[in-house]
């Protein structure tokens, strides 16, 4: 029961990652508050993970607006009496392609999710925090450190290598405040959006799924793709005291894929 007692908000709640760390935060004996844009997929989690709804709260939030980041902190404080720990699983990731088709705009926007958004979900939570130490846990993305040949997400991997970067001076700012700050880095993770470019490039190809999965598993030091349920197992435990001497680190959760 890493969590045992703990609150922690989980940002991004849809049906892939957001989902399963919020299941992990219950199952491990805490309380999540769930926060996403889409009130139904909020309430289709919510009832999902706790059907009696005593261990989760939930409320629809937009990371862009600062007043949405302070409402779904606040629910946390009335709700179970503080926040423990913040998980940043929002973002916009399904804008593709590189420096010479961008449109600089719509990069403004990845950034103003990605990026400020996750800073504006943190500042939200810092009073509460500060009352009892915590946990900020980033996901981030392998991409940031290490382009993939098979898809083109420029904008999402700056985003997200610009947010690793802040994640530094963010655990030396709320250090003192005993508040830790660290950042997974998923790879490949067999999950819904995953689950969906093998079936798209598979019928687009004319390939079965499994041929398009082992070009991306042959990489893999394990032969199989970490899961969305692994990176959730190792946001638990950043998340948990058992990490209590871990700050401003980056963990890559990707079946050794990378290796640094």
């Amino acid at each position: 029961m890493l969590l045992a007692g703990k609150t922690v908000i989980v940002s991004g709640v849809g049906p892939g990652l957001g989902h399963r760390v919020a299941e992990t935060v219950v199952r491990d004996g805490g309380r999540a508050v769930l926060g996403a844009r889409t009130a139904a997929n909020l309430a289709k989690s919510a009832a999902e993970i706790d059907p009696g709804g005593r261990h989760t709260a939930h409320l629809s939030t937009d990371i862009t607006d600062e007043a949405q980041c302070e409402a779904l902190a606040a629910l946390a404080v009335e709700r179970f009496g503080g926040i423990d720990a913040v998980v940043h699983v929002a973002a916009w990731d399904s804008y593709f392609g590189g420096l010479q088709d961008a449109d600089f705009a719509t990069w403004q926007s990845v950034i103003d999710v990605n990026l400020l958004g996750t800073l504006r979900m943190t500042r939200a939570c810092l009073p509460a925090l500060k009352q009892r130490g915590g946990s900020v846990v980033v996901i981030g993305t392998q991409s940031a450190v290490a382009a993939p040949s098979q898809v083109r997400q420029a904008a999402y991997a700056a985003s997200k290598g610009a947010l690793t970067s802040a994640m530094y001076s963010l655990a030396r700012e709320l250090g003192p405040d005993r508040i830790r700050v660290n950042t997974v880095l998923p790879g490949w993770m067999w999950g819904p959006p995953v689950q969906a470019y093998v079936q798209f490039t598979a019928h687009t190809e004319g390939v079965p799924e499994s041929e398009v999965l082992a070009r991306l598993t042959e990489r893999m030091a394990l032969p199989e793709l970490a899961t969305d349920g692994d990176v959730a197992e190792a946001v638990a435990f950043l998340a948990s005291d058992r990490a209590r001497a871990i700050t401003g680190q980056s963990l890559l959760v990707n079946a050794g894929e990378l290796m640094r």
